[in-house]
């Protein structure tokens, strides 16, 4: 298994710089494969939330090829949807879901974010319960270039959101990155509204793997780890939390300072 070359901790987080993806990748991997294999041995199930976009896309297809995870003693949550695009949406993130992870695996259910709902908050209401039937033992994230995580936006993030998932407006810079990233042509394009779980409900996963990779994302990774916690760069909340790593590629980690 590739190990890091340099481990270090910030406050309660612990942070893991790897040579490249391919090693960052290859080491998350097998670490969340043994780790799942002990939840389920020692519960006969477990539940992870998984997250969408470019940094997820080698991590899900080497996790879903590994033989060893029993898929069918998983429940699957996602993070995030857009508001008003259906699940065979180009750049819906339930079929982004359904293609990497759905298609691949049968785990025993996975649960998706309904972005044609006629009901918005019902959704959310459904959604929540559905989180609370059970702990969440696994969430893998990204980092947004805002410091977003899902669709926590610094406009709307909250470090004790009373609500588990809710409906946010996304700030225009948020909906830049899913332009950047290819995801739309344009920003016009870009849903205004989305579904999200919310801090809190993330942070309270026994185990939050959090990824960031490449040179852009290495100004916003310094403002997390050398900033102020606060909601100006949301994924900052993960250095309060001692069940939070972050991975990165030494490309993300060259601005810190």
């Amino acid at each position: 298994m590739p190990t890091p070359i340099r481990t270090f901790q910030v406050d309660a987080l612990q942070v893991e710089v790897y040579r490249c993806e391919a090693d960052l990748v290859s080491s998350l991997v097998q670490s969340t494969q043994s780790y799942l294999n002990e939840i389920i041995e020692r519960q006969g199930s477990a539940a992870a939330i998984l997250a969408s976009g470019a940094s997820q896309i080698k991590l899900l297809e080497n996790l879903t090829a590994v033989s060893e995870i029993d898929w069918g003693r998983l429940t699957l949550f996602h993070l995030d949807e857009y508001l008003g695009i259906g699940g065979t949406h180009p750049a819906s993130f339930q079929l982004f879901m359904r293609e990497m992870v759905g298609r691949k695996v049968t785990p025993r259910q996975f649960n998706y974010l309904a972005g044609d709902t006629l009901e918005p908050i019902a959704e959310c209401d459904r959604y929540q319960q559905l989180l609370a039937a059970q702990p969440i033992d696994l969430c893998l994230l990204g980092i947004g270039e805002t410091g977003h995580i899902a669709f926590n936006d610094p406009e709307v993030a909250d470090f004790t959101d009373r609500y588990p998932v809710k409906l946010v407006k996304l700030a225009d810079k948020s909906r830049q990155q899913q332009v950047n990233t290819g995801f739309f042509d344009r920003i016009e394009a870009v849903p205004q509204y989305a579904l999200t779980l919310t801090l809190p409900t993330i942070c309270r996963a026994q185990r939050i793997c959090c990824l960031a990779m490449g040179v852009r994302k290495a100004s916003i990774v310094n403002t997390m780890l050398t900033g102020e916690i606060s909601p100006v760069c949301p994924a900052a909340i993960l250095r309060k939390y001692p069940t939070a790593t972050l991975y990165l590629d030494e490309a993300a980690a060259s601005g810190i300072g």
